[in-house]
């Protein structure tokens, strides 16, 4: 019996065929998953995103969107357009299971340290990273991003790997609110004065145990399922304790043994229409008047070195986890992976919501069982329900995503027995690489300790002839980053 045109058969066949899924170990239904998994794990964004850059007011007293106060749900609904365009551009044109939104750190960066200088405005600060992403995408397409790639080598790049699953780990853990800063002590504390108190903390860990157990028994769905189950407990939890959030409308600590970020409870509606009034409100070259160009290009450089290696360290992390990558440790098709990042990076600011960058998070998916680009597609599909179904998303408090970081930075620190700890010119490198990541809460600082101490112990030992030409480019500019501040002050700039 023949098959007619646009029978499942044929629709099967060639999503198989688009998405090489079955060449990569997968199912369509280990990527469906992979990518619910994802979302969940990364959809705090849509609600952190707005906090964090739609409560600020810039230099001038003006907040994004214009108006007198804040306009958190048009932030939140540009930030969930954007990462759902951007993943299903990574999935669709790069076929790798990497989702995409706008990035932490980077946002508090646009935020604190650049909207707030003198006369600068919103569409100035998120002009520089339009402009910062074009920089990079240049650097792309004449093969130069690709290059520094293939020439780490690959058992830094393993280190690498590591070092984000204890920086994920951590995440994890400190969102979770299971570890927390002491109070003129330690570096942090287990819960709250040294106690997990508080039914929030009992949710995550009993969530964390349903992961675990799940996995351990081979349970597909594991990640998936456990944060879905760790929801509803949570949200059964709070209709019976009434417990509420850890901060009050101001963002002040007032309950800290409530929820972290949101409140499991049923939202008071299930959809709300979009609002996309940021979309193109940017100014491309407004900095340099405000500013100075030597001040404006010091702040394109500095985030154009975070977006530039984050992205590296996180597509090869993912990879690893998923076996995806070659015999040097690189995925494939690098190149459309880094022209999708680069694209999301100019979208960020294109739409006022930060540089759009790819997620560590992604891992989740790829713990789930993810190795395509069609898990891309289902977390970015996701994304832009989320535009409309807002009130849904804020119901998965940290307390039921974190656990599913935790099971995927252990995944990840397995890897850790691929390097050579008795060579000394990889092994600090490495090492300097896996433990910067978490304690600085920075995936570039790691990076660039790892770089920079790997150029200097070939150096001290007579190897400097060893040394690929680009690594020594890349070291040099990760002395400038780390030096920025001196550097300002000798050229006089603020």
């Amino acid at each position: 019996m023949s098959t007619t045109a646009g029978s499942p058969s044929t629709q099967g066949s060639a999503l198989e065929r688009f998405f090489k899924i079955s060449e990569r170990g997968s199912t369509v239904g280990r990527e469906v998953r992979g990518g619910f998994a994802t979302f969940f794990t990364m959809a705090y964004i849509v609600v952190l995103n707005p906090l964090i850059i739609g409560t600020q007011e810039d230099s001038t007293g003006g907040f994004l969107g214009g108006g007198d106060g804040p306009n958190l749900a048009m932030v939140a609904a540009c930030t969930a357009l954007v990462a759902g365009v951007m993943t299903l551009l990574m999935g669709v044109v790069a076929n790798y299971p990497l989702a995409l939104a706008a990035g932490l750190g980077l946002n508090a960066f646009v935020a604190f340290g650049i909207a707030k200088l003198p006369e600068m405005t919103w569409a100035d600060a998120m002009g520089l990273i339009v402009l910062e992403g074009l920089i990079i995408l240049l650097l792309v397409l004449t093969g130069f991003r690709k290059a520094v790639l293939h020439a780490v080598p690959p058992q830094l790049k393993t280190a690498i790997s590591v070092g984000i699953g204890l920086f994920i780990t951590v995440v994890g853990l400190v969102d979770a609110g299971f570890v927390r800063k002491a109070e003129g002590g330690p570096l942090g504390e287990l819960g709250v004065g040294g106690f997990l108190a508080g039914w929030p903390l009992l949710v995550f860990v009993i969530g964390l145990f349903i992961i675990i157990t799940l996995h351990v028994r081979g349970v597909k769905g594991a990640i998936l399922y456990g944060i879905l189950g760790t929801t509803i407990l949570a949200m059964v939890v709070e209709a019976v304790f009434d417990i509420g959030g850890q901060t009050n409308a101001k963002g002040e600590l007032v309950n800290p043994t409530g929820w972290g970020l949101n409140v499991p409870s049923l939202p008071d509606s299930l959809v709300a229409t979009p609002d996309f009034g940021l979309l193109g409100d940017f100014s491309l070259l407004g900095s340099f008047g405000k500013i100075g160009v030597v001040s404006a290009a010091l702040l394109v450089f500095t985030i154009l070195l975070a977006d530039f290696f984050d992205t590296m360290g996180t597509m090869v992390a993912v990879g690893a986890e998923g076996d995806l990558l070659d015999e040097e440790g690189n995925p494939p098709g690098s190149q459309r992976i880094l022209v999708v990042d680069s694209i999301a990076a100019v979208a960020g600011g294109a739409a006022s919501v930060s540089s759009n960058t790819s997620y560590i998070e992604s891992a989740s998916g790829v713990g789930e069982g993810a190795r395509t680009g069609l898990a891309s597609v289902v977390t970015g599909v996701l994304f832009l329900l989320a535009t409309f179904l807002s009130p849904l998303v804020a119901v998965v408090p940290y307390e039921a995503a974190t656990p599913a970081l935790v099971l995927v930075g252990f995944l990840m620190m397995q890897q850790v027995k691929e390097i050579d700890w008795d060579d000394l010119e990889i092994a600090i490198p490495a090492f300097l690489t896996i433990i910067l990541m978490p304690f600085t809460y920075s995936i570039t600082a790691g990076i660039g300790a790892g770089f920079v101490s790997y150029v200097f112990i070939k150096v001290v030992r007579g190897r400097a002839a060893t040394i690929h030409p680009l690594m020594w480019l890349v070291a040099a500019l990760f002395v400038l980053y780390f030096g920025i501040d001196p550097i300002k002050g000798i050229l006089g700039v603020e």
